[in-house]
């Protein structure tokens, strides 16, 4: 669970500091930055995983064709930045395996990581500069200290639950050798049975972070975890195309970041159910289907048809009159939500899920049942961490004034692009704000809040497009705007009204 995320240098973001909950929505205009959030955590979710180089050019705005990474960096006028920092504060489940199946249990659940990247040049060849580690560093959280940190309302009972163990050193730390970065990791073996020195590399030479080298449960088990679940902070780019796929019998049974497997993942989640319980996965499919019917009013039934000839698994979805309708037959709207709430469903789905605009392809008036979804897809922090409740979290981005008339007040952060002088060049930065009287105020004290004015073309959309297109002409004709035609008047809001 990312709790906070501070970022400096990538790309417009500069100065950002954000305090996440179970569930945050983010609200915007085009090109305020909204999406370098989200890439920012896809970027550290890649370098937990691959080489530095790699990961920079997977990311959006990194371009692979030419190795060039310079366009991740803030830009200052004609100028670029030549560093990148970032400080994450997070969560980790208490107990998991590494890659050969051995044990992991994490001496602390809650830590900060620190990681400060460079740009190289090539001195050969201007566009082909590279990147290097400056700093990097993993602390713990102190037990003490979490209820603060956390800064969301809780209780005391979920925090107990997820903030546990006990460390007195650091996991990473980088230190100056003669004016040279050296970045040391440190042991983390269960009851201290391995040791010995920390293991301590110049920072300039590691072509990964230290954190993505690890994978021995038996010398860092924290380490272990926390990077499993760096690696799991994904962005849901939900595909219509895979979302209709079949699956064969050996696909994997987890849902891809594109939507793909939904058939084997729901088919998994009925016959584990089975296997609980007789008629337990029966219950499955009718839970799905009762949440899918808050989309898709005529939903009866759903399952999972096994064509055992051509080995193939494939949604089936049946209405009020025993039609039967394939997933190739749904609509993306219908199929985007069907994966959300198989997500919901399965207790192994991904524990942070970035979801930029989860409004397209919805009718307006199902928008409430998609917020109701997304939220409940979050972990409820009024109770224990369990298989019922597990650790995730969501993390949304959007346009729409009906979703933001929807979220809950504490989980609004509305963005916005200031401008600012520095070194005589002007430059877009993206500011994060909350709405007053919510859990951020008490824990960022020095952000502004929300004004009336900021909200205004999410509380009343048609009074802002009146202001923005006043001094328009019409088109020839004298036709109407909808929102213009009087006989629609008292349908529309009150264009008088108070914004808040």
């Amino acid at each position: 669970m990312l709790t906070r995320l501070k970022v400096d240098g990538f790309k417009n973001l500069d100065g950002v500091d954000v305090r996440f909950g179970p569930f945050t929505c983010v609200a915007g205009p085009n090109g305020v930055g909204k999406s370098n959030l989200f890439d920012a955590i896809a970027f550290l979710a890649t370098l937990a995983d691959k080489p530095l180089m790699e990961a920079a050019l997977v990311v959006r705005g990194g371009d692979a064709r030419r190795g060039d990474v310079r366009s991740l960096f803030r830009k200052l006028g004609p100028m670029a930045s030549d560093r990148m920092r970032f400080l994450v504060e997070m969560i980790i489940p208490k107990r998991g395996q590494d890659e050969l199946g051995q044990t992991a249990d994490a001496s602390m659940t809650f830590l900060q990581y620190e990681l400060e990247l460079r740009y190289r040049p090539d001195p050969t060849i201007k566009s082909a500069g590279t990147l290097m580690i400056a700093h990097e560093r993993m602390v713990h959280v102190n037990r003490g200290d979490a209820k603060a940190h956390l800064g969301f309302h809780h209780k005391k009972a979920w925090r107990d639950s997820v903030v546990q163990g006990r460390r007195t050193s650091p996991y990473i730390s980088t230190e100056e050798d003669n004016g040279v970065a050296i970045v040391a990791l440190h042991a983390d073996s269960e009851g201290g049975k391995t040791g010995g020195r920390p293991r301590r590399v110049p920072a300039s030479s590691l072509p990964r972070t230290m954190l993505s080298s690890v994978n021995n449960a038996a010398e860092h088990r924290t380490l272990v975890l926390a990077r499993q679940e760096m690696m799991s902070w994904t962005q849901l780019q939900l595909e219509p195309s895979a979302l209709r796929a079949p699956d064969s019998f050996t696909a994997p049974r987890s849902i891809g970041a594109n939507g793909a497997h939904l058939p084997a993942t729901l088919y998994e989640l009925a016959q584990q159910a089975e296997q609980g319980e007789a008629g337990g996965g029966e219950n499955v499919y009718a839970d799905v289907a009762n949440r899918l019917s808050q989309l898709v009013e005529n939903v009866r039934n759903l399952s999972v048809e096994v064509d055992e000839k051509r080995q193939l698994l494939n949604i089936v979805m049946t209405d009020r009159h025993d039609t039967e309708h394939v997933a190739s037959a749904l609509s993306d709207g219908t199929l985007r939500f069907l994966a959300l709430t198989v997500m919901e469903a399965d207790p192994k789905s991904r524990s942070l899920l970035c979801l930029e605009e989860p409004e397209n392809g919805m009718h307006p008036l199902r928008i409430p049942a998609v917020i109701e979804l997304l939220s409940d897809l979050a972990v409820d922090v009024n109770e224990p961490v369990d298989d019922d409740n597990p650790l995730r979290q969501v993390v949304i981005n959007t346009h729409s004034p009906s979703v933001v008339a929807c979220v809950h007040d504490d989980a609004l952060l509305v963005g916005q692009a200031v401008q600012v002088v520095q070194g005589g060049s002007e430059e877009a930065r993206l500011t994060l704000r909350h709405l007053p009287e919510t859990w951020r105020c008490n824990i960022e004290p020095k952000v502004s809040a929300v004004t009336r004015g900021d909200l205004l073309a999410y509380l009343n959309p048609l009074l802002a497009i009146e202001e923005a297109t006043r001094t328009r002409n019409q088109k020839p004709g004298g036709t109407s705007r909808v929102m213009e035609r009087k006989d629609l008047q008292l349908s529309l809001f009150d264009k008088s009204s108070e914004v808040l």
